[in-house]
């Protein structure tokens, strides 16, 4: 105990202090050049700084909204898009180097399973890099995902251990700010903030769609519950109206997680006929281009094509796929990165973005990764989807035999699960430049920090605890 009030007194001395420090330099730097800070570039430069510091001040509250917030805003169109396309960089380095120094001072830090494999993640995609036709792109593909599992070891954990309640309060508040913002800007103003129609369902059905869920279940009064109700109805419309087949089935995946999970088989079909209803609203009101007025099932199924089949899109990138496997089967041909045909062109040296000759779309991140890193190297990736799926699992089973939807474990691993879904027919769960992708993993690594929480036969309101702690 007195080690852990010395560590506490220290942080409260040394951020001030070091806030304090900050804005002197600040100010000594404009004395001694008053012109600099006259450009739009450099006072936004500063404004940053500022806010950066204010995250790492309050690191274990504040720096993980600051982190998604600027990679949500790169992946987005909207205004200074562009601007954060580097700095999101910048904030996972300093939150990755700051949970390190943080978690390695209070010797808090321990090694799980996961953090291995995620590490042999990191091996594989380093060594499969250096066989690349595009080794500097292989190369800044394997270091932005080990800035992401560096801040998932360190940043992450400290997060959820700091302020467990805070964060989803915060992710509950943003959900629904988000649904009905990006509901005014496609239904009113007709601006599709999210870029394409994949990108619009992913959101909502990764992020919105089980958050709003959970939300519900675990509301304290009749009033909470109907508000996210309404976001919850508005986040599937917008579902809905992107026509993403993956999208729906990761929706439908985590919400029959969450509903049979914890019992709720009447909440599970009101969902069920409210969703079908807004499905058939959504194809009237804003149809599909280019596709005749038919089913909703031919609509939503086959998106007007039936000739072609349920997987016509998919058919020919996972054909691709399959052949640049077969051709490089050991190695692979470099993570992040694929042969495209033009190998021999110039390699790129595009630092902040995935050069085109270097990609191309997969349409599955399992089979993009074992493209890219051979069928060795695969074998961690897939082993640390596999143990994700199993505490997925866990948490089902606690879910079936207590039935108390409050555990924060229950929205993580809805949340990890219609990544895992959705991941199945878009190639962006290995892409850390990819905002869902730091989410999802954020959460995983969130959720393979608390342990299957224990049941008492005594109280089924029992809670999860951290790994290697106790009731």
């Amino acid at each position: 105990m007195p080690a852990d009030t010395s560590r506490l007194d220290f942080r409260k001395r040394s951020m001030p202090a070091a806030g304090l420090g900050s804005f002197l330099l600040i100010l000594a730097y404009a004395a001694l050049r008053p012109g600099s800070f006259s450009s739009a570039e450099n006072l936004g430069a500063l404004i940053f700084l500022e806010i950066l510091l204010v995250a790492i001040g309050n690191y274990g509250k504040a720096f993980v909204w600051l982190l998604l917030v600027c990679f949500f805003w790169a992946g987005m169109n909207v205004p200074l898009a562009s601007a954060w396309t580097t700095g999101r960089w910048m904030v996972l380095a300093v939150g990755a180097a700051v949970g390190i120094f943080m978690q390695l001072r209070d010797r808090s830090f321990h090694a799980r399973s996961f953090d291995i494999l995620s590490l042999l993640c990191l091996v594989a995609a380093a060594v499969s890099g250096s066989v690349s036709a595009y080794p500097t792109e292989a190369l800044l593909k394997a270091l932005s995902l080990t800035l992401l599992f560096m801040y998932g070891w360190f940043g992450a954990r400290l997060a959820l251990r700091t302020s467990e309640q805070l964060f989803f309060s915060v992710l509950l508040a943003s959900c629904e700010w988000l649904v009905y913002a990006t509901a005014f800007s496609y239904f009113v103003l007709h601006i599709s903030i999210f870029g394409n129609a994949n990108s619009l369902g992913a959101v909502q059905a990764v992020v919105a769609v089980p958050t709003l869920l959970w939300g519900i279940v675990s509301a304290s009064s009749p009033g909470v519950r109907h508000r996210r109700s309404v976001a919850l109805g508005i986040a599937l419309l917008l579902l809905f109206s992107s026509y993403s087949r993956a999208a729906i089935v990761a929706a439908t995946g985590s919400c029959i997680f969450m509903c049979l999970g914890l019992r709720r088989y009447r909440l599970f079909v009101q969902l069920l006929i409210s969703a079908l209803l807004l499905a058939a609203v959504a194809a009237a009101l804003f149809p599909l281009q280019n596709a005749p007025a038919e089913s909703l099932s031919s609509t939503y199924l086959y998106k007007g094509r039936r000739e072609g089949g349920i997987l016509e899109s998919r058919k020919s990138p996972w054909e691709h796929a399959i052949s640049a496997i077969e051709e490089h089967p050991w190695f692979g041909s470099g993570f992040g990165t694929s042969l495209t045909g033009e190998e021999d062109s110039q390699e790129p040296t595009i630092v902040f973005y995935s050069a085109p000759q270097a990609t191309r779309e997969h349409g599955n991140s399992y089979l993009a990764v074992m493209e890219w890193t051979g069928l060795f190297g695969c074998i961690p990736f897939l082993a640390l989807v596999v143990l994700l799926l199993a505490r997925t699992f866990s948490i089902a089973r606690w879910m079936r035999r207590s039935g108390w939807p409050s555990n924060p474990s229950v929205l993580l691993a809805a949340i990890v699960l219609a990544g895992l879904l959705d991941a199945v027919f878009e190639d962006w769960l290995f892409a850390p430049g990819y905002h869902l992708c730091i989410l999802v993993w954020t959460c995983a690594f969130m959720l393979m920090d608390l342990a299957p929480p224990v049941i008492s036969r005594f109280s089924p309101l029992c809670t999860a605890v951290p790994v290697g702690q106790t009731q």
